[in-house]
């Protein structure tokens, strides 16, 4: 049995961090798994900026109550669920996530969560489990299944390698440069053929 491993920020949706941080008028949040590897990192320097600035998480679901999946990524994840099962990995919360699945069509989605006070200060985030990602590839391999990922980060590259096959999908030139041996697309219909190939 074949299951399909999505990333869901930058693959499915636009950078949830980078829209907050145009709308927020903050370019410090800008960064994300695509410029720092270390997740728990990533986040410390996030959160840090949010409490300097006095923001918290109703304002970063203001914005999220705005995006919409990137253009064609519902039509693909159709056509992908009606050949196999599909579940998204992402190290998103499920505080951020929930309109935008919505917008998808409601896949199986495995994330994180996050600490929130009464204030709405995002007090800390909460992994699912450590490398997430990988971990959540290697049970489901434990459970009879085949997997096939794709992924656009540094944060992605782990269950890409893990699985009978894996693609980068609309990453940076430099992580394509520096995985040159994992097949890259940019547009959906590459993706979905290639998957379908390697199902």
């Amino acid at each position: 049995m074949n299951i399909v491993c999505l990333d869901l920020e930058g693959v499915l949706v636009p950078e949830i961090w980078i829209a907050f941080a145009e709308e927020s008028g903050i370019p410090e949040l800008r960064r994300t798994t695509r410029d720092e590897p270390d997740y728990d990192r990533l986040m410390a320097y996030r959160l840090e900026i949010l409490r300097e600035r006095g923001l918290g998480l109703p304002q970063i679901q203001e914005t999220i109550s705005r995006i919409d999946p990137l253009p064609g990524a519902r039509e693909f994840l159709d056509a992908l669920r009606e050949r196999t099962q599909v579940v998204i990995l992402s190290d998103t919360f499920e505080e951020f996530a929930r309109p935008l699945m919505a917008k998808l069509g409601w896949p199986t989605l495995l994330c994180n969560s996050l600490e929130v006070a009464p204030d709405g200060e995002i007090l800390r985030h909460l992994m699912r489990c450590e490398n997430s990602k990988l971990t959540t590839v290697r049970a489901l391999q434990s459970c009879g299944y085949e997997t096939i990922a794709a992924g656009d980060s540094f944060n992605d590259l782990a269950m890409i390698r893990a699985g009978k096959a894996g693609f980068l999908f609309r990453s940076t030139a430099a992580i394509c440069e520096a995985n040159s041996d994992v097949p890259a697309y940019d547009g959906y219909d590459e993706l979905l053929a290639a998957i379908t190939g390697a199902l």
